[in-house]
């Protein structure tokens, strides 16, 4: 069926999906401009052509990918279910029994500017003003997970529902009060070091660096001699990283970061440090070397 080239299009994904590579994020287009301006239409394209620009570079998808599926074809909870189960005010004393007693994952979705100054041990931090959901669908393997918040204050139901939106019903309630109370409560708070880049850039020589970001991005550019380590699959790569051993931590901005040494501190990584505003700011500097990708002529 062939359209005029005005006719109006709308993506079914948006920039950042796992659900493929190079992504706008305008959330209309025509078929016009994408002919003109698409990576994937040049006019001359064989199939063979197509299929390997559209595949070349592509991530394995998320694992809560095949399981959401499994969901939709098997049935699960009703939202309002999942909401009442999910929206509970906890105290300091049921939020902790609860924890121990289900094993549950203490998620803490705050800024993360607000959870390395605090946060209770052990808990995961995934930022809900960040992808959300699919950090959450990456990293949780477990669907059925039982799940405690931590949340900014009045967003506790929007946390429960953008859970449940890639499969995960088991939230069991959030803390009351949220970590000031678990501090009134004299309970013990952990916190993340973390440092501006100006401060990584003096640090830098002496300490291992890792860069938690994805691999083409760390391909295209990094800081010399850093050690990449994707948070994409950090549940299954942390051995590559020595516990013994001090690193400086960077990813692009400072969100995923975070993430990944929460991760790491939980399971006995403690010799982490944050830098603040990411690779983006340590490059600001202009005083820390970073190698850069030289794409290799071909000889004919």
């Amino acid at each position: 069926m062939t359209l005029p080239d005005d006719t109006i299009v709308y993506p079914g994904h948006g920039a950042g999906s796992a659900c493929g590579k190079k992504m706008a994020k305008e959330t209309e287009s025509t078929i016009g401009l994408q002919k003109q301006f698409n990576y994937a239409l040049r006019a001359d394209m064989s199939r063979q052509e197509f299929v390997k620009e559209v595949t070349t570079g592509l991530v394995e998808p998320p694992q809560y990918f095949p399981k959401n599926a499994v969901l939709n074809k098997m049935g699960y909870d009703s939202f309002d279910t999942v909401l009442q189960r999910g929206v509970v005010p906890r105290s300091t004393v049921e939020f902790a029994a609860i924890a121990n007693e289900e094993s549950a994952l203490i998620l803490d979705v705050r800024p993360e500017d607000e959870f390395i100054k605090g946060f209770i041990p052990n808990s995961v931090h995934i930022g809900l003003d960040g992808q959300f959901a699919s950090w959450v669908g990456t990293l949780v393997t477990d669907l059925q997970q039982p799940i405690l918040l931590v949340t900014p204050e009045g967003r506790e139901e929007e946390t429960v529902t953008r859970l449940a939106r890639v499969g995960y019903d088991n939230c069991l309630g959030y803390l009351k009060g949220g970590l000031e109370a678990w501090k009134k409560a004299t309970n013990e708070v952990d916190f993340i070091d973390s440092i501006d880049a100006e401060s990584f850039a003096g640090r830098y020589a002496n300490t291992a660096v890792l860069d938690v970001r994805r691999r083409s991005e760390f391909d295209a550019e990094h800081v010399a001699g850093a050690l990449n380590v994707p948070l994409d699959f950090i549940n299954r790569s942390m051995d590559e990283i020595d516990r013994n051993r001090p690193y400086l931590v960077y990813c692009a901005g400072g969100y995923r970061s975070v993430i990944a040494i929460s991760i790491l501190k939980a399971r006995g990584y403690d010799k982490l440090t944050n830098v603040e505003g990411g690779f983006k700011a340590i490059k600001e500097t202009k005083r820390v070397p970073v190698t850069e990708y030289v794409e290799q002529a071909t000889e004919l």
